[in-house]
């Protein structure tokens, strides 16, 4: 729990960003490894949770999970904000929005309270943030997953997918939600974040999807045992392998997001466009695996 502060912090502009994703796809893996490697920068940043399963922030701590806003709510009937935010690695404020008892309410409700309840109480501007990173669950049809796109609360949007077509047509409803909202106030694409791509077919899938719907890829990230390795023990790669080359890659994903400051409004694919283009893909590699056509160095 952090200590509430009285002494009084000159305004700053706080970078607020939303990173969705197919559940299971890394999205949380790289939004802690991003928020460590953002702190280790000099930045003062909280990692907002806002899946149910409210995991985020675990690699944060040691593996340890933190009390949500809603169970703490559910417990005491009012909350303290600074009961709900925990400290993380180098700093990092953790904090988790949490969901419903199991099988009652709506999953989404928790991320409505709790950034109510943080806005309410001031604390992102008593605490003298410079980040705040939402980690959302992008393939869930929810007005509370919405909130941060629509209400404009984050104002830049990632998504992270791999090349897997399911990870891509979660990207690409997350694009039709961005879109609607876009001329309302509400956030911005600012990219895809490629995860477990290492090459070959697979970027040319990634590459060819961020043409076609106006949009681009931050930053490769490949498969890597370092990773698993760092995860099991509790930890981020930032923390348990700050010389590896993946660390490096995070590290080089969060100066991107530093200097990202232009996002816009994608086109996504209709579902006749997505299905047709995933046919030809999938056309185009069961012919390579057949020797039928030789590869391009873009395909290999």
């Amino acid at each position: 729990m952090v200590a509430k502060s009285n002494g009084k912090k000159p305004p700053r502009k706080i970078k607020q960003i939303a990173i969705y994703g197919k559940g299971g796809i890394g999205k949380s893996t790289t939004t802690s490894n991003l928020s460590a490697a953002l702190s280790d920068m000099g930045y003062k940043v909280m990692q907002f949770g806002c899946d149910p399963k409210a995991d985020s922030t675990n690699t944060l701590r040691g593996g340890a999970y933190i009390p949500t806003i809603l169970e703490l709510l559910r417990e005491n009937g009012r909350v303290e904000a600074h009961e709900a935010i925990h400290e993380g690695y180098n700093g990092v404020y953790c904090v988790e929005a949490g969901g419903p008892s199991p099988g009652v309410g709506c999953a989404g409700r928790g991320i409505i309270t709790a950034v109510q309840l943080l806005k309410q109480q001031n604390v992102y501007e008593e605490l003298g943030l410079d980040y705040v990173i939402y980690d959302v669950l992008g393939d869930v049809v929810c007005g509370g997953f919405a909130v941060p796109i629509r209400e404009g609360i984050a104002q830049h949007v990632f998504t992270v997918s791999s090349s897997d077509f399911m990870a891509i047509y979660a990207a690409n409803n997350l694009f039709k939600g961005i879109q609607k909202y876009s001329n309302a106030g509400g956030a911005l694409l600012g990219g895809l974040i490629a995860n477990s791509v290492s090459g070959g077919y697979q970027r040319s899938i990634i590459d060819d999807f961020v043409s076609r719907t106006g949009t681009q890829v931050l930053q490769y990230v490949p498969r890597s045992i370092t990773v698993t390795q760092s995860e099991l023990a509790g930890r981020t790669t930032i923390e348990a392998a700050p010389d590896s080359e993946q660390a490096g890659v995070y590290r080089e994903l969060a100066k991107k997001v530093e200097a990202h400051e232009n996002s816009a409004s994608p086109r996504p694919l209709d579902p006749r466009e997505l299905r047709d283009w995933a046919s030809e893909w999938s056309d185009q590699i069961l012919a390579i695996e057949r020797g039928e056509v030789r590869s391009s160095g873009a395909l290999i």
